[in-house]
């Protein structure tokens, strides 16, 4: 008899269509359970909530721009009877020039041309302090530097008075004129 026990075991083991055995169906359930697990996971289905994706911050390019000033509209009036009119050079950068002027009147401007003295004209540099010797009132134009690069200068100036007008450059040729304005 235990031939044929032998021999059904052995049949069993054989047969693809046999019942498997409780060990097997662990290892079956257990591999299928795992499966649907990581699919699960895998699309997404699963109960907990999706990790908080960060938002993406845009990149910051730094862009180097020039220093330049825009420039600032020039005011539209012509200069008449001259309080000064006189060119000057600065080649180092200790020239001063000081000039007293008296304004007789209340309409009156200020222009200036500058001619740089090098090609490179980031080099260069003017500036004008005007005074109002009695009331102490300062006002400073220039190019260049912290100014911007415009070459021809018209100011409107407005109270009459004593003025002092001292101007510093470097590498430039100005040519200032202080006069009446014409209508």
């Amino acid at each position: 008899m235990e031939r044929t026990d032998d021999k059904q075991s052995r049949l069993v083991k054989n047969n693809i269509f046999a019942l498997p055995t409780l060990p097997h169906m662990k290892t079956c359930v257990s591999l299928m359970f795992t499966c649907i697990v990581l699919l699960a996971v895998s699309a997404g289905c699963t109960q907990v909530p999706p990790l908080a994706t960060p938002v993406p911050t845009p990149s910051q390019t730094t862009v180097a721009i020039p220093n330049t000033t825009i420039p600032t509209p020039q005011s539209s009036f012509s200069l008449g009877d001259h309080y000064l009119e006189k060119s000057y050079s600065f080649q180092n950068e200790k020239d001063v020039y000081i000039e007293q002027v008296r304004v007789d009147n209340a309409s009156w401007g200020i222009g200036f041309d500058v001619l740089p003295l090098t090609p490179n004209v980031t080099d260069t540099w003017f500036t004008m302090n005007v005074t109002n010797r009695d009331s102490g009132q300062s006002y400073t134009y220039g190019f260049g530097r912290t100014n911007s690069f415009e070459l021809h200068h018209l100011i409107p100036m407005y109270t009459p008075g004593p003025y002092e007008v001292e101007m510093k450059g470097y590498l430039v040729k100005v040519d200032v004129v202080l006069a009446k304005r014409n209508p």
